[in-house]
């Protein structure tokens, strides 16, 4: 069959497509595969161009910084009419939170190195979990971790009108070890968790569930999956989820740095993070890590 259009010439071949078709099958699979790696790619591209660019702009906004943050506090302490003790103090604590806007930026651009060591991924989520309750508390939703249990899926189902907050760990949970700094890892898992605690706002539910998938050797994974009940994530916003600098949020309420803090921090672990949602019908973030040795475990 052909379609003629000015001097463009298009040829369409059709033909059966028999299921389970090897050769068919396979390309489609090999297909997925490489626009999946062409994506990663392409983030950690960005990334690494948009990290650079925040630690050449960091450097040079936090030298001016310093000299205003110094004269104002300088001023200060000799100054005497209450007015300008005001203003000089407002002068201060803006700029200290610039620089602590700076201080984000740079450890996006140029994470330290991670102190590698065996670190049992659930412990670290029940202590992530207790650091969390007091602001799960304040807007009332429940966080909880669910058993270690491989093909259980997340089984959060409170609503934001009337839930209670309530801490959940779960009774027992064999430890599940990888190799990793657990205080980069902690900063990514929470940042995850704050995202999805902003997206609630108020009520709902977080679960969390680890698990293990493949053997119990370098080949293997461990797999920690963050669930909320929330509004979901727009396909618009889905894009950007990872770029820093974005956020769906009002301005004024940060540098949407979390997110982008999160993935760079797993992807230098050897890890990536993978996002389910969809509109109306909450969000699952899963951190994939590779698990650590049977023979190294402690």
């Amino acid at each position: 069959m052909r379609f003629r259009k000015t001097s463009v010439v298009v040829c369409l071949q059709i033909a059966p497509l028999m299921e389970g078709s090897p050769s068919i099958t396979d390309q489609l699979a090999r297909l997925k595969v490489l626009e999946s790696d062409f994506q990663q790619a392409l983030d950690a591209e960005k990334l690494e161009a948009m990290a650079e660019f925040a630690a050449g702009a960091g450097h040079e906004i936090n030298n001016p910084l310093t000299v205003i943050s110094g004269r104002a506090q300088l001023l200060l302490r000799e100054e005497t009419d209450p007015e300008r003790r005001h203003a000089l103090a407002l002068i201060s604590a803006q700029a200290m939170r610039v620089h602590e806007m700076i201080a984000d930026m740079m450890l996006f651009a140029r994470p330290p190195r991670p102190e590698l060591q065996p670190v049992d991924v659930v412990e670290l989520v029940d202590e992530m979990i207790v650091e969390l309750s007091h602001r799960c508390e304040r807007q009332e939703t429940t966080i909880r971790r669910t058993a270690a249990k491989k093909g259980t899926g997340p089984i959060c189902r409170n609503g934001p009108e009337g839930a209670e907050h309530k801490l959940d760990l779960s009774p027992f949970s064999p430890p599940v070890f990888v190799e990793a700094d657990p205080v980069q890892i902690g900063v990514a898992l929470r940042a995850i968790c704050r995202n999805s605690l902003e997206a609630l706002q108020s009520g709902g539910c977080i679960e969390i569930r680890i698990a293990h998938e493949g053997r119990q050797d370098s080949t293997g994974e461990v797999l920690i999956f963050i669930r909320d009940d929330g509004p979901g994530i727009k396909p618009e916003e889905r894009r950007h989820l990872f770029d820093p600098f974005y956020s769906a949020r009002q301005a004024g309420r940060g540098l949407g740095l979390g997110l982008s803090k999160a993935w760079r921090i797993i992807a230098n672990h050897g890890g990536r993070i993978e996002v389910d949602s969809q509109p109306g019908r909450g969000a699952t973030f899963t951190v994939k890590l590779p698990s650590l040795a049977d023979t190294q475990n402690p």
